[in-house]
């Protein structure tokens, strides 16, 4: 390993606070994984979480690993050392556990490149006694784990707090030297809830290409998996789920994240994280205080996490009282509907320059059609509201590419735009300014788990023509910034959304051929259009459908055909209803 490195890495440890070290003797070793760059690991809640959880057990030593950058990264390719930790610069071969967690389908490549740097075979089959286990966990591997199924030994499915712990304990019964990979493989399978070791599942496949079978190879290991979720979220006996290393070299500076809420009611129907985080879970007043009172003491500055902080019972009050200890706080996401002029006046004076409201569509047609719960009249409220407490820069999320978008629902994203900002100016005439408008536009991915599954992804060609062409006609208005995605980068997020493991062949050619995607694609025996552009069968066995995270098919079929009709649904009553079946047995 190279001394360069080495000082590298002690640089970056000696700019965090809270970095566990911790001796080796008699623990287990897990190299804690992220598979992208430093600044973007640390700047991520559920990452710190299994740090602190895998770091409290005394049998457990926890070190973590990023994706090398810049100066770091061409040390190691101009070297043949390994990659190492953070913490210890300990090889990664020389851990037990090698746990990456992964957001999002866009990091699925790093996988791979952190393997070979660590020197770990590619695929599980060519593991022998001596390699770490490879483990995946995190949201986008509880939607689909398929494309990665031939480079993971098991994933742990659902959320950590419920899962991370009884998985440990399974796993501590083997040494990795004394045993059979296979037969640990079985052992987890058969004893820990919520893992999915893909070896030990046969599939075959029809003359259309479609999934004809996905079941278990061996006795006593579940053709269904279910995806554990805490009924607490993230509590847990030491607390809130909170930012445990700061560290001034990520997106939100030294700032601590803190976990107010987990999952969302709304029932979105493009939306994942609303369908596989139910039941949606709000902590209680008094546990938000004493999290408001241990992120204080770690620094001033506090990050409210939400799908939709302004959702959150007694937010306000939360937000007095951060002013009041003296400090500043800044918000993930706000619902147009639940904004406040007292809201939006404690963010002004935290210093918020931008609020993010998400309309999500410019006509009421679809957001009729993707449930969003939302009236034109309630957007241009927010906008005037938000406009007559401060010079607020509004950002505005849009997706594009609807299941049933017509020319004319782009067009109706113009018109709302130009209301917004005539809104904005009406009501900040006193002052004679208005704060910009900021259009993040994305090219809407069919997800699992959600009613617009069976959805293809709109085309590429007319997805950029419809940008373009959006993006032309606002910047003439002024005042107005519009930024959209690549339509052929969200094509290949779409196809590691929704594709089976035979995608993973494709990932592994791309690897090889250096991120040549289109290369890998031309070679590939299957058309990854037929994972991306084709409607699916509502009969159709799905590469998901092995997993069980509460809710029925029957219900996301249900939302699909209302869905085409154009007709709301009623948002989540939890304890109330047993619609979807994330409630069945627990009111």
């Amino acid at each position: 390993m190279s001394d360069d490195i080495t000082a590298i890495y002690r640089a970056i440890l000696a700019k965090e606070k809270g970095a566990i070290r911790k001796d080796w003797g008699g623990k287990m070793p897990v190299a804690l994984a992220f598979p992208n760059q430093y600044r973007l690991g640390m700047s991520n809640l559920g990452i710190q979480i299994v740090y602190r959880l895998l770091n409290e057990r005394p049998d457990v030593v926890a070190e973590r690993f990023f994706l090398p950058e810049g100066r770091e990264m061409a040390l190691y390719l101009r070297g043949e050392g390994p990659l190492v930790s953070l913490e210890s610069q300990t090889p990664l071969t020389n851990f037990d556990l090698a746990a990456f967690s992964i957001s999002f389908e866009n990091d699925y490549p790093n996988v791979l490149q952190m393997l070979e740097m660590g020197k770990i075979p590619l695929l599980s089959e060519e593991r022998g006694g001596n390699d770490p286990f490879v483990m995946v966990g995190g949201v986008a591997s509880f939607l689909n784990p398929e494309p990665l199924a031939p480079f993971v030994d098991f994933f742990l499915l659902g959320e950590a707090e419920q899962n991370l712990y009884p998985f440990v304990d399974a796993f501590q019964e083997f040494g990795r030297n004394r045993v059979k990979r296979r037969d640990v493989l079985l052992h987890l399978a058969r004893n820990v809830p919520g893992l999915y070791a893909p070896s030990l599942y046969d599939v075959a496949y029809k003359k259309n290409g479609t999934l004809k079978y996905f079941v278990p190879s061996e006795k006593d290991v579940p053709e269904k998996v279910k995806a554990l979720h805490s009924p607490k979220g993230g509590f847990t006996d030491t607390g809130m789920p909170l930012t445990c290393v700061t560290t001034p070299d990520t997106g939100f500076g030294s700032k601590v994240l803190m976990e107010v809420s987990r999952g969302c009611g709304h029932a979105c129907r493009f939306c994942a994280a609303g369908y596989v985080y139910r039941p949606p879970r709000v902590y209680e007043e008094s546990k938000l205080k004493e999290g408001v009172n241990a992120a204080l003491k770690q620094c001033p500055q506090i990050g409210l996490v939400s799908p939709a902080v302004s959702d959150v019972p007694g937010i306000e009050g939360l937000m007095g009282m951060i002013h009041h200890n003296g400090g500043r706080f800044s918000v993930s996401s706000l619902r147009a509907e639940s904004l406040t002029p007292g809201l939006l006046k404690h963010l002004k004076e935290s210093g918020q320059k931008t609020i993010t409201i998400a309309p999500e569509a410019g006509s009421q047609r679809l957001r009729n059609i993707i449930n969003k719960h939302l009236t034109e009249e309630q957007i241009l409220g927010a906008a005037r509201m938000i406009a007559g407490v401060s010079n607020f820069s509004i950002r505005l999320y849009f997706l594009m590419g609807l299941p049933t978008e017509m020319p004319h629902d782009v067009n109706e994203i113009t018109e709302l735009v130009k209301k917004i900002k005539h809104q904005m100016v009406k009501a900040s005439a006193a002052r004679g300014k208005i704060g910009r408008i900021k259009l993040s536009v994305n090219c809407f991915i069919p997800k699992p788990f959600t009613p617009f599954q069976w959805f293809p992804m709109a085309e590429v060609g007319p997805l950029k023509k419809k940008q373009q062409q959006l993006k032309k006609t606002l910047v003439k208005s002024g005042g107005i910034i519009v930024n959209s995605d690549v339509p052929k980068w969200a094509y290949i997020q779409a196809l590691l959304s929704l594709g089976d493991r035979r995608v993973g062949t494709i990932l592994q050619s791309a690897h090889k051929l250096n991120g040549n995607w289109k290369k890998a694609m031309q070679l590939s025996q299957i058309n990854p259009d037929f994972f991306v552009h084709r409607p699916k069968s509502l009969e159709e066995l799905l590469p998901w459908d092995f997993i069980d995270h509460g809710i029925t098919k029957k219900h996301l079929k249900t939302e699909y055909h209302l869905a085409l009709e154009g007709k709301l649904s009623d948002i989540c009553r939890v304890g109330e209803c047993v619609r979807c079946g994330a409630c069945a047995g627990k009111i």
